[in-house]
């Protein structure tokens, strides 16, 4: 018998009731909560400690995400760029654990209290145990923190196991951490704490053949707009595109010697490759930043700097490797 929701209409929540029920685990779970964005170093420390836990008690262990993130519906004026795209961060989820349940993020989903939503996943999911870090808190006003739940855990019949945040580089590992290493163009740091490189991907487009002109012809990378773009600068990269990867020398900027538009673009060089690449879908792998970006007094002199960036981006790549591209 479904279990009433005190401060909601049922049919607010129709959608998230059938994803729970849909998602029919067949047994117990332990579940872990939040939007995972990047799925990163922090993400996977708190998995593979719900997968132990799991394990130890013949559970499943799965996650429960959400469509976008919950600040872009709540705050829409202030939209956060993701660190990975949808299909990207289910994919990384599902290797990780057995069960992804993915909803939908409301208003109405937001001022559920906590109690009715773990409810909801008790109900639906058989829920046995809640694995969290420990800033986490769920329901309206961010009540369902840690004290919370476990007092709500012995009334229904779930444990709460309390992650410990993981530190790499002497920062602790989160998607707000990496937004800021990749905001001020730091690669190296964000790429260890997201535990792999990271990466736009994109449609190559036509762009205004400056690139061609100046002896580096370059793809032009039209990205998920949602995606964060790194600090504006010259990167190593590995750029994947028809089914082979090359070593990349990338801009992302505005073209400061020649134009004076504030529309950013990404460039990249595949170093050794010949032909068109237009309508192809090219990945790019950030690796290091070379340098920021510049204007430069002369076209002669923005070449010799070219040739340079594409010097050290061979350098730095030599023996680089992406050790699966659905990474």
């Amino acid at each position: 018998m479904p279990v009433p929701l005190s401060h909601s209409r049922p049919e607010d929540l129709e959608e998230v009731r059938e994803r729970l029920e849909a998602a029919n685990p067949k047994r117990g779970t332990a579940l872990s909560v939040g939007v995972f964005d990047g799925v990163h170093q922090g993400h996977v420390f708190l998995l593979e400690r719900l997968k132990g836990k799991a394990s130890e008690r013949d559970l499943v262990p799965g996650v429960i995400t959400f469509l976008v993130h919950p600040r872009n519906v709540l705050h829409p004026e202030r939209k956060l760029p993701c660190l990975s795209s949808r299909e990207e961060r289910l994919r990384l989820l599902r290797r990780r654990v057995d069960l992804v349940v993915e909803l939908p993020f409301t208003k109405k989903l937001a001022d559920l209290r906590a109690r009715d939503f773990v409810k909801m996943l008790r109900e639906h999911l058989d829920l046995k145990m809640l694995v969290m870090g420990p800033d986490f808190a769920l329901g309206r006003g961010r009540e369902g923190d840690a004290s919370f739940l476990r007092k709500l855990g012995e009334e229904l019949g779930f444990e709460v196991e309390v992650v410990p945040p993981l530190v790499i580089r002497g920062r602790r590992v989160s998607s707000s951490a990496i937004r800021e290493a990749l905001s001020s163009g730091d690669i190296e740091t964000a790429n260890a704490m997201l535990g792999r490189s990271y990466s736009l991907e994109g449609v190559v487009v036509r762009g205004a053949s400056r690139g061609r002109v100046l002896g580096f012809p370059t793809a032009n990378i039209a990205p998920d707009p949602q995606k964060l773009l790194p600090a504006r600068g010259v990167y190593a990269a590995l750029a994947f595109v028809n089914q082979r990867f090359y070593k990349a020398a990338v801009n992302i900027g505005i073209r400061p010697t020649f134009e004076s538009s504030e529309e950013i673009t990404i460039e990249a060089f595949l170093i050794g490759f010949e032909g068109e690449l237009y309508g192809a879908e090219c990945k790019l792998h950030f690796v290091k930043r070379l340098r920021e970006e510049r204007r430069f007094p002369s076209a002669e002199e923005l070449i010799s700097q070219i040739r340079r960036d594409v010097e050290k981006a061979s350098e730095i790549l030599a023996g680089e490797e992406i050790e699966d591209e659905g990474s």
